[in-house]
């Protein structure tokens, strides 16, 4: 349940390694797998819908959610979200995020916003009983002080930079949490640590 640590062209194939399938609504079938993707337009969200374009399989539909889709800050709009999609394994790419200069001056914000929404997927993936989620970290959570190379066992052997704490202790919560439901609930949590993300769709 630990977290695992890939490169940026690899992301989108890695999360394809979990679940394939396009964004469309059909009726389930026994063993049909449903695949929620929370900040599904975002960079990411984008890369993996293109990475599917060729290699969709049958049986599985894929959603890809927005903001506009629902604020997963708020537990009964998340609920609802779950309550709708029924979803079987979750990748979980959405976050409050931005520059150098905003983080700098609203790390309360970046630490809380990324935390209520962190922790309400989680949560209702536990109570609707979800297969197995996929969280997407960053490098950015990595210690400042450190050796090179570094991986993902060194995650929490110092404080990340003070210019984004709020958001990069929020993510570390992520890894924290994953072994956390996994000891009580027997979950399968995971998150993997793109070393770079960037290509079409990125904001700039």
């Amino acid at each position: 349940a630990g977290a695992l640590t890939f490169g940026a062209l690899s992301l989108a194939a890695a999360a394809g390694l979990y679940m394939r399938s396009r964004a469309r609504r059909r009726p389930r079938k026994a063993g049909d797998k449903v695949v929620l993707v929370t900040g599904g337009t975002g960079l990411v969200g984008k890369g993996i819908q293109a990475y599917l374009k060729d290699n969709a399989a049958a049986g599985e539909t894929w959603i890809f959610l927005g903001s506009k889709d629902g604020d997963l800050r708020d537990m009964e709009q998340t609920k609802a979200i779950f309550e709708r999609h029924r979803p079987t394994h979750v990748i979980h790419l959405a976050a409050f995020v931005g520059g150098l200069f905003n983080n700098l001056a609203h790390n309360v914000e970046f630490f809380r916003y990324n935390m209520l929404m962190d922790d309400n997927v989680m949560e209702c993936c536990r109570i609707f009983k979800v297969e197995k989620l996929v969280s997407c970290l960053s490098t950015c959570i990595f210690p400042d002080k450190t050796t090179y190379p570094i991986d993902e066992t060194m995650l929490h052997n110092g404080p990340p930079h003070n210019s984004n704490q709020g958001y990069a202790y929020a993510k570390r919560m992520i890894d924290v949490m994953n072994r956390c439901y996994r000891q009580e609930y027997g979950c399968k949590f995971t998150a993997i640590i793109p070393c770079n993300v960037y290509g079409p769709h990125d904001n700039f």
